[in-house]
């Protein structure tokens, strides 16, 4: 199976600074902010890196009331969040005495076994309460904090870190992960249930319908292949139950886990700005993408030239990803169906191909030539030899002097070059600026640090 981020969820009762204790576990580190997941107005989802080590925080301070006419409680709210995640945060106020809703909280998260830690707030102001007074919670770990004045911040981070479990990229298994992803009501349950040919997924037209990733194994042209189905993203402000956080987490970690991501787009409803976010974070996570426009079979208008004049439409709104190859299909005649296989296992090749170093520096040499790297008056760029370091993604190391001055722009212009060189369609490529006199520097201020 392939290793997916750990999982780590803030619980706790309403106004007890959930929310601005997440901001601030999440800007520390400079996370991705998943904007995109559209849960609510507020960001529910980031992605947190400290000291090497990465996780989803998910922050439950949207969810309903228990008065709420939807069907999620407070109660089975705590329990998804419980359930969903690696590590537990349960955020109580320092000037509150606990309550019997506080007890509760903190029993159902001890029950699930997972490591429970106790973040008490607000511990700037004057009314805060003494450790003692938490303690009859029955959770050891307890750690003081302010997010207002960011306290105790790094201690959290440092304790979370340290209990989550370690995440490697190394897949032990040759298995092709595709992962089915897009708003909901595109077709993703449909299509998950031709390429499966059998029955797996419930097949409804209420968005929404799947909130778990379902998972079939399949084999096509002698290579193992899961699927993972995923439930849909809403736009902000429409999601109606606070349990669907959890769904769109699961979105996050499927297309985490995935090697390969098919982006389905309502053929009557294109363009929207979520599937461009929805985009941008597989794009983000370094995972090969074909975009599919689905329900071809009820498009409406359609004419001998639609398809023709809906590729360039789409190829515009998308340009931030002009790699990703655009397919039409219906999971109700079948049609370019099997195709998906085809495109996912070329684009599989290809992101594994090796390159050579001398070839590679060949290339770079000559695209230097055809136009330098501007800079400042006395300043500029010298980019001395490239070396490909990784196959998933792509990755490309470029060593040289100066490389902060580098604008974003030569930056593409050395992606489309490497392009031209060797075919990547299909999959986003990385690249990674190494100043060789900062290298020097730290490896100087390293040793002295030692010798001291």
């Amino acid at each position: 199976m392939a290793n997916k981020l750990p999982t780590v969820a803030i619980i706790g009762q309403a106004n007890v600074g959930k929310s601005s204790l997440f901001n601030r576990l999440v800007r520390a580190n400079q996370a991705i902010v998943a904007r995109e997941a559209g849960t609510t107005r507020d960001s529910v989802i980031g992605r947190v890196e400290h000291n090497g080590n990465n996780f989803w925080l998910v922050d439950t301070a949207g969810l309903k009331s228990a008065e709420d006419e939807f069907e999620a409680t407070i109660q089975e709210q705590i329990t998804e969040a419980v359930d969903a995640s690696d590590v537990i945060l349960m955020v109580v106020d320092s000037t509150q005495y606990p309550s019997d809703s506080d007890r509760q909280i903190a029993k159902k998260a001890l029950r699930s076994k997972k490591p429970v830690m106790l973040v008490v707030n607000k511990t700037d102001l004057r009314e805060a309460l003494p450790n003692d007074e938490f303690r009859r919670l029955g959770i050891s770990t307890m750690i003081r904090s302010s997010a207002e004045h960011a306290r105790g911040i790094h201690e959290i981070l440092d304790r979370v870190t340290s209990e989550i479990p370690a995440v490697t990229d190394n897949k032990l298994d040759d298995v092709l992960r595709i992962a089915l992803v897009g708003r909901p009501n595109v077709g993703k349950s449909r299509l998950f249930n031709t390429l499966a040919g059998k029955q797996q997924a419930i097949v409804a037209n209420l968005a929404g319908t799947t909130r778990d990733i379902n998972r079939v194994a399949v084999r096509y042209d002698k290579r193992d292949i899961e699927i993972l189905d995923t439930a849909g993203m809403r736009k902000p402000g429409k999601q109606e139950v606070g349990i669907e956080k959890f769904s769109v987490l699961r979105t996050l970690q499927a297309i985490e886990e995935s090697d390969i991501c098919l982006l389905l787009m309502d053929v009557n409803e294109l363009n929207t700005q979520l599937d461009q976010r929805i985009a941008g974070i597989i794009d983000e996570a370094g995972k090969g993408m074909v975009m599919v426009v689905s329900k071809w079979d009820i498009a409406e208008d359609k004419d001998a030239y639609t398809r023709d004049s809906i590729a360039p439409r789409i190829s515009r709104t998308f340009d931030f990803v002009p790699w990703a190859p655009l397919i039409f299909t219906s999971s109700v005649t079948g049609q370019n169906v099997t195709k998906l296989f085809d495109l996912a296992l070329d684009i599989d090749k290809r992101r594994k191909q090796e390159t050579r170093t001398r070839m590679l520096n060949d290339l770079l040499g000559r695209a230097i030539q055809e136009h330098p790297p501007a800079g400042l008056k006395n300043t500029h760029p010298k980019l001395r030899y490239m070396v490909h370091t990784d196959t998933n993604p792509p990755w490309f190391v470029i060593y040289g002097s100066n490389l902060k001055y580098l604008h974003w722009s030569y930056k593409r212009y050395l992606e489309k070059i490497i392009r031209k060189a060797y075919d990547y369609s299909g999959t986003p490529i990385k690249f990674s600026f190494r100043d060789e006199k900062q290298i020097k520097a730290n490896r100087l201020k390293k040793a002295k640090n030692e010798q001291d």
